[in-house]
């Protein structure tokens, strides 16, 4: 048991009060791997029981610690073992029941979001998986709490550039299917390179086959604490500013690492990990290109962005990383374009283009997030686009994801509102240049030699 003073928490009480220091999410990663009966009916039958009998008093346990420290707690969320693992049928009805029991636990539970309709397919595809993947646009356009990830790539594998073909159908197939609610469905599907396992994020979040029965994730957060620091020491050193940075980010993750350990006691779940992540959110003050602009920058995407990007999600990594032994998920800085207002007012201004995001993506914890393109991109320019960021996760054995949402009926220019903390933003460009010869190659990419670890 770490031993966490009364000192440190008081010290995030100003915190808490001005800079929107907040717990994102508390994410109960619950395994389902005894609830396979072989009848759909039954499997999901049991997979509601168990999510609502595991994770049943979740947001109570929540409620009862935010009340106890006065930390805002934004989140609470469930993440389950990968679906496609669970269900084994090749029938993608199957996996559109199971997405509503899904759904309905959440609903009854009373939590925001519930991920692991997922598949692990970056080196090819079970029966399972390609049913699953055929069924998330019923399954994400008929449910409200649900969320989706396919990992397409992984740096021991390479990219299966099949599946990445896939997945741009899925995503302009979810597009149309809610295209009345500016195709918000896109938002809650995730295509990975190199998927943690024990994510507490979503869309992401799968409870992975190595990871315990029950177990709780912590999602700190903070820009706006990190932000403050920054700009109150405009004549700061690269060096004095990334020790400022550290010394931040290690009271935020105290107060995270806190959490978890009362919330995993609580629930009689293992302590899973805490996730280091600066993640903003629409908030006024609450953003991370507002660190970024801090530091020296008129606007985010002007020249050196990527640099201060590096430097601050080294110094946040550093910092935490002290502050706990039980690192994990993404751990960094997220750059969600429609989630952060000062992004999304860079990228309608023209000083933010998805090369330069996708530059950052090198750089940063995840990769073109909440990026919304025109309704009519044709598929296999949403395919290159994938590719180019799984690409970046392969090369760099990092985690890389893509969260992009071709917005029905909207062209370059329009701005598309999501609501809550998914945000609004600009519709933006993406190239038009020819590329299908390209990637209906078929087949995978094959791994990077520095996948020859052994």
């Amino acid at each position: 048991m770490v031993f966490i003073t009364g000192q440190e928490i008081l010290e995030t009480v100003s915190m808490i009060r001005s800079e929107n220091l907040d717990v994102r999410a508390v994410t109960m990663g619950i395994s389902l791997g005894d609830c396979a009966a072989g009848e759909p009916r039954r499997t999901a039958e049991r997979i509601h029981a168990k999510i609502v009998r595991r994770a049943g008093k979740l947001v109570e346990v929540a409620a009862e610690l935010q009340e106890k420290y006065g930390v805002p707690i934004v989140n609470r969320r469930v993440s389950v073992t990968p679906i496609a693992n669970v269900v084994g049928s090749d029938d993608p009805t199957a996996y559109v029941e199971v997405a509503h029991a899904l759904d309905a636990a959440a609903d009854e539970i009373g939590i925001d979001f519930l991920g692991g309709f997922s598949a692990l397919v970056q080196k090819g595809f079970t029966r399972s998986d390609t049913a699953l993947i055929e069924a998330i646009p019923d399954a994400i356009g008929g449910t409200g709490r649900v969320c989706s990830s396919v990992n397409v790539a992984s740096t021991r594998a390479g990219i299966n550039m099949d599946a990445v073909l896939r997945m741009a159908d899925v995503l302009l197939a979810v597009s149309k299917r809610t295209a009345e609610q500016d195709s918000i469905g896109c938002a809650k599907i995730v295509i990975f390179c190199n998927a943690p396992e024990d994510n507490p994020f979503m869309a992401g979040a799968m409870h992975g086959s190595r990871e315990a029965e029950a177990s709780i994730n912590v999602a700190i957060s903070g820009p706006g604490v990190v932000r403050n620091v920054v700009a109150a020491n405009p004549d700061a050193s690269f060096i004095e500013l990334a020790d400022l940075i550290k010394r931040t980010t290690f009271k935020i993750t105290r107060v995270g690492e806190l959490i978890a350990q009362e919330a995993s006691q609580m629930l009689g779940a293992e302590l899973g990990i805490i996730d280091l992540s600066l993640a903003p959110t629409p908030a006024v003050g609450d953003s991370i290109a507002e660190i970024l602009e801090s530091m020296g920058l008129e606007s985010v995407g002007a020249p050196g962005t990527t640099a201060a990007l590096a430097m601050l999600n080294d110094a946040v990594k550093k910092g935490g990383t002290m502050a706990t032994s039980s690192t994990g998920g993404l751990s960094g800085a997220f750059i969600p374009v429609t989630e952060d207002k000062a992004m999304a007012r860079a990228a309608a201004d023209g000083n933010l283009p998805i090369e330069k995001l996708e530059a950052m993506t090198a750089v940063c914890s995840l990769g073109l997030d909440m990026i919304v393109v025109p309704g009519d991109i044709s598929r296999d320019a949403l395919a290159g686009t994938i590719a180019d960021v799984m690409a970046i996760g392969m090369i760099n054995s990092k985690t890389t994801g893509a969260r992009l949402i071709p917005a029905a009926g909207k062209k370059l220019g329009d701005w598309v509102a999501l609501g809550g903390l998914f945000g609004e933003g600009p519709v933006m460009k993406i190239s038009t240049a020819g590329n299908s010869a390209f990637v209906r190659r078929g087949g995978r990419i094959p791994p990077p030699l520095q996948s020859l670890t052994n």
